[in-house]
């Protein structure tokens, strides 16, 4: 069965993100080529990516040539600098907004857990109620965690620069506490 896996805010082509989120990279062309490494290390060819938002701020030839490197099926959610993304339209399976996933998880009781993605961090989201997940993008890490939502930043700044699968999505989501607050609303 393909993986599936989520991830954002790569900036491939972007040097201003170098020194704004203090990223380790000496220029433009290492980050690039260690995003394009640690993606290809775990995505396989057939695996279903989801991504985030802020693909790339390159030329549209050239974040193309990008594209072309990585591995999977790409499904992107649009953040705020996808300009050129959307210039390579092709190289998606789709391209949204926002996005419900249902990812079949036979543990659940319910055979199915839904996953809210979206660009940007939400205080509320769909089924937030029923323990349905939210990730997203955006922040670079600079959100503090909240340990009692189920939801957490996507971004690669976060995850040492790799995308991460469903499982280690479970697994962060299995270490958070359950919210009773949010038990009751049903809206």
């Amino acid at each position: 069965m393909n993986k599936i896996w989520f991830t954002s805010d790569h900036h491939f082509g972007h040097r201003n993100i170098i020194d704004h989120v203090g990223r380790p990279f000496g220029s433009v062309d290492e980050m690039d080529e260690m995003l394009i490494q640690k993606w290809n290390e775990r995505v396989a060819e057939h695996d279903n990516v989801y991504h985030l938002g802020d693909l790339g701020l390159n030329k549209p030839d050239q974040l193309k040539e990008i594209l072309n490197r990585l591995k999977g099926n790409i499904f992107l959610i649009k953040g705020n600098h996808d300009d050129t993304a959307l210039k390579c339209k092709n190289r998606f399976e789709w391209i949204k907004d926002y996005y419900e996933l249902k990812v079949p998880d036979e543990s659940i009781p319910t055979g199915k857990q839904k996953i809210v993605l979206f660009h940007y961090a939400m205080r509320q989201w769909n089924d937030k109620f029923r323990k349905s997940y939210h990730l997203y993008g955006h922040a670079h890490g600079t959100l503090p965690d909240d340990s009692a939502s189920f939801s957490f930043d996507i971004g690669v700044d976060s995850h040492n620069f790799y995308p991460i699968d469903y499982d280690e999505v479970k697994l962060i989501m299995n270490r958070k506490v359950w919210n009773t607050a949010d038990r009751g609303i049903n809206l």
